[in-house]
């Protein structure tokens, strides 16, 4: 079993894996079952046979993530220009596990370097073009489950992100100028508050995220931060994925303002300082791609 995250971390192993399976799909319960060592921090991943992923949330109260995401995914995969996960079922808790899980179909693809290169900023962009453009019934519009944090405005944080840049200081191997990252924050709390209309936004749309062949984007997964607010959030990837050049690419064919882009510059530096501390010492490979979003931010 891979080291805990999280303080009320779920146990989840293969047996209990095998045990879900075998009362929910008795059709798949004798597939090959592997864990996969580069599991996110929502969820614990376990490749089934050769076209197939099993997703269990790793924390309580994960179960509404796994019910929106098959809910809602279907609708937007039709407006989005490369993959997103098929949910091929939605299991339901047992054997003490406590929280709904599913099963999705396996897509081939390699996570994308942080820093640029591995997908385009036109890729990039159309992802966000097709999330914002998809049509946000009411039904969606009233449902709190999708009214994630990182759905508001960034200025209700920051109190928030002066919390977190403390605890940051106390990282001494931290290699971060965290006094520009304060003046680069303070600059972004001093725009005027905007409330735009409520759009899809995928809530963590990182390279961790995404899979890419051949030097072009082919997949986004994990939408379990799916949410309907102000999208600024999804624009983090630019500085995450791209380089310099690229990310002036992205911002003329979205044809972002200076001020929505200061914003989506406090919020890549939001979830940067927030990573830092809490997965500092577990998820060093997240790390060191906040790391790069932070200073590629700081930098310009």
């Amino acid at each position: 079993m891979s080291e805990p995250m999280h303080d009320d971390e779920l146990t989840i192993d293969e047996d209990l894996v095998r045990s879900l399976l075998g009362r929910d799909l008795a059709a798949y319960a004798d597939l090959p079952l592997r864990p996969l060592t580069s599991t996110g921090s929502t969820n614990r991943l376990f490749r089934l046979g050769e076209d197939r992923l099993v997703r269990l949330p790793r924390q309580p109260n994960g179960s509404a993530a796994i019910t929106q995401e098959a809910r809602w995914l279907p609708g937007l995969a039709a407006e989005l220009p490369v993959s997103t996960p098929e949910v091929l079922t939605v299991g339901e808790p047992g054997f003490g596990y406590p929280e709904r899980w599913s099963v999705v179909r396996w897509i081939d693809g390699e996570k994308p370097r942080p820093g640029g290169g591995d997908v385009t900023a036109a890729d990039l962009a159309e992802v966000v073009t097709g999330l914002r453009r998809t049509e946000v019934p009411p039904e969606a519009l009233a449902d709190p489950e999708l009214r994630w944090y990182r759905g508001k405005p960034i200025a209700a944080f920051d109190n928030d992100f002066r919390s977190w840049l403390q605890q940051c200081r106390e990282l001494t191997d931290l290699d971060l100028d965290l006094d520009a990252v304060a003046s680069i924050w303070k600059e972004a709390m001093a725009l005027p508050l905007v409330l735009p209309e409520p759009r899809w936004l995928h809530g963590d749309l990182l390279a961790e995220n995404l899979l890419s062949r051949d030097g072009s984007l082919v997949a986004v997964l994990d939408f379990g931060a799916l949410s309907v607010g102000d999208p600024t959030v999804d624009l983090i990837c630019a500085w995450e994925l791209l380089d310099g050049d690229g990310r002036e690419e992205f911002r003329t064919i979205l044809g972002l303002d200076d001020d929505t882009w200061l914003r989506a510059r406090a919020w890549a530096l939001f979830i940067a300082v927030m990573t830092f501390p809490y997965y500092w010492k577990t998820m060093p490979v997240r790390c060191a791609d906040r790391l790069v979003m932070a200073r590629a931010v700081v930098g310009g």
